[in-house]
């Protein structure tokens, strides 16, 4: 059957990938230590981007609090200025107060989150430096790196070139449920029938199922793991 050969083509064409992209993943120390400083930054770079995006947002809501804050500060002013009764000024003066000190309560944290802004703008600066220049010495490193692992990226070339070729043979759902089901099974999709189970999980097969499986017409999945099965 066409279709089965096609799956176990590509599940054989994704172990080899994977083979290679392992001995490719795996760095020698000093290019590891310049993947990790990229990652590291990396992380502290979103942390500290996220942060000074929260930052910001609050200065934006503070800063209209403010400014609704000194209007009500200026109306009072303007009342105190206008009012001529002793007992009407002294209210007018206690409510100024009130809102000089509602004013303050809003003007002291939009001051200390603009410093905030200034300290993360600066800790960003020099994280964003930092990834910059261990990004630039590991893209060198590592071209040298893949120049002495010629043979395995034109391998892996043209293994992702079998792997699309392939996957254009199956429907698109079947593709997906193929790369489901590997990612679950650890890559084991289409297996043998040994003794009359599936090498995937073990279980025995019911006799209609192994009858389905011998006359070869349909694909035949397993009834407990749901791997794609064959007889050798």
């Amino acid at each position: 059957m066409e279709t089965l050969a096609t799956l176990r083509d590509l599940q054989a064409t994704l172990r080899d990938l994977g083979t290679i992209q392992r001995e490719l993943s795996a760095l020698p120390p000093d290019l590891a230590v310049l993947d990790g400083r990229v990652k590291t930054a990396t992380k502290f770079i979103a942390e500290k981007t996220k942060a000074l995006e929260t930052a910001r947002l609050q200065i934006e809501s503070k800063s209209k609090d403010l400014a609704l804050a000194q209007k009500e500060e200026d109306r009072s002013r303007e009342a105190v200025k206008a009012t001529s009764q002793k007992v009407h000024y002294a209210s007018a003066i206690r409510e100024l107060d009130e809102k000089e000190r509602v004013k303050a309560s809003i003007a002291r944290p939009l001051k200390a989150l603009e410093a905030t802004v200034q300290v993360l703008e600066k800790a960003l600066a020099g994280l964003e430096a930092e990834r910059s220049a261990a990004q630039t010495q590991f893209d060198e490193l590592h071209a040298v790196f893949l120049d002495e692992h010629a043979n395995q990226v034109e391998g892996r070339k043209l293994l992702q070139t079998k792997q699309a070729k392939l996957e254009a043979k199956l429907p698109p759902l079947d593709v997906a449920r193929f790369h489901r089901m590997a990612a679950a099974r650890q890559g084991r999709v289409v297996v043998p029938v040994e003794g009359g189970a599936c090498t995937g999980c073990r279980v025995k097969l019911r006799g209609p199922l192994m009858a389905e499986l011998k006359e070869g017409k349909t694909l035949v999945a397993c009834e407990s793991c749901q791997r794609t099965l064959f007889l050798p």
